[in-house]
C-alpha cells in the first residue's frame, strides 16, 4: 500500500518515516513537513494511506483531507485529543496520538489494510476487531453496539439510528458512509434510504421488510443483491 506522512515536525516525520518503514506491506512514496507539498503529489501517487497531523500552519491536516476530492484511507496524528471528534466526522481509518509506539501505530496500520473494496467500491468492509462504532451526535461521541442496531434511516444531510433505546440517535452523516463501514454480511442497504441489520428481520411481504415493527420498502436496485443475500437458499 502506497502511502505518505505529512507532519511539520521534523522529529516526528522521522519516527513516522520509520515507523513505516519497518511494515512490509507499506511502501513510503512521500514524507513532507509542508502540507501544501503534501497535497500538490496525494493524487499523482495514487497515494492508498496518507498519515497526516492535525495541528499543522497554513493548512492544517484536517482542512487538508476536507480538500481532497478523492480521499484515500486516513491516519491523523496529533498530541490534541480534542480533534478527535473531527477525525471521525471525516470518516478517518484511525487517530493516533502523540507520542504513539509502534505496537499502536501497526494496529492502525492493520485497521487500513483490512478496509477492503468489493463490488463497485460501494462497499467497505469494516475492521472486524470492532463490534460498535463511534457516532457524533449532539456535541458528544456516542458508542453503539453494531448488535444493538435494527436500522439506519438517511435523509440529505443527517441519519437516524434505531437502537432498542426510545429514540434514535440523529448524526450528522451521510448513508453511504455507514455503508462502507458496516459488515456486509451482518448490514445490508435496501434502499437509497435503508440500511438494514440482516438480523433484526422479522417479516418480509409484498417487497418490504418488517425491521423494528416497522415495514421498510426494498428499492428496486437494491432487490436482487437483497434475495441473493437473504433469500437464497431460504425459500
Amino acid at each position: 500500500m502506497k502511502c505518505i506522512a505529512i507532519d511539520d515536525e521534523p522529529l516526528a516525520l522521522s519516527v513516522l518515516q520509520d515507523y513505516i518503514r519497518k511494515v512490509p506491506f507499506l511502501e513510503l512514496v512521500g514524507a513532507y513537513e509542508n502540507p501544501f507539498e503534501a497535497l500538490q503529489d496525494i493524487h499523482s501517487l495514487e497515494v492508498d494511506i496518507v498519515f497526516v497531523d492535525i495541528n499543522m500552519p497554513g493548512l492544517n491536516g484536517l482542512e487538508l483531507i476536507r480538500s481532497l476530492g478523492h480521499v484515500p484511507k486516513v491516519i491523523f496524528t496529533t498530541a490534541y485529543s480534542e480533534y478527535a471528534v473531527d477525525g471521525f466526522e471525516l470518516d478517518a481509518t484511525d487517530y493516533l496520538l502523540k507520542p504513539f509506539g509502534f505496537e499502536r501505530f501497526l494496529k492502525a496500520v492493520n485497521k487500513a489494510s483490512k478496509t477492503t473494496l468489493t463490488g463497485t467500491g460501494s462497499t467497505v468492509i469494516k475492521d472486524k476487531s470492532s463490534d460498535f462504532i463511534f457516532v457524533h451526535s449532539e456535541h458528544h461521541m456516542i458508542r453503539i453496539s453494531l448488535a444493538d442496531i435494527y436500522y439506519i434511516e438517511g435523509f440529505k444531510e443527517y441519519v437516524k439510528i434505531y437502537t432498542p433505546k426510545e429514540h434514535p440517535v440523529l448524526t450528522i452523516r451521510s448513508l453511504k458512509s455507514f455503508e462502507q463501514q458496516l459488515e456486509v454480511d451482518q448490514f445490508l442497504r435496501i434502499h437509497k434510504s435503508y440500511i438494514i441489520s440482516i438480523d433484526k428481520i422479522q417479516d418480509i411481504r409484498n417487497g418490504k421488510v418488517k425491521v423494528r415493527d416497522k415495514y421498510l420498502p426494498i428499492g428496486d436496485s437494491y432487490r436482487e443483491v437483497f434475495n441473493n443475500t437473504v433469500l437464497k437458499g431460504r425459500i
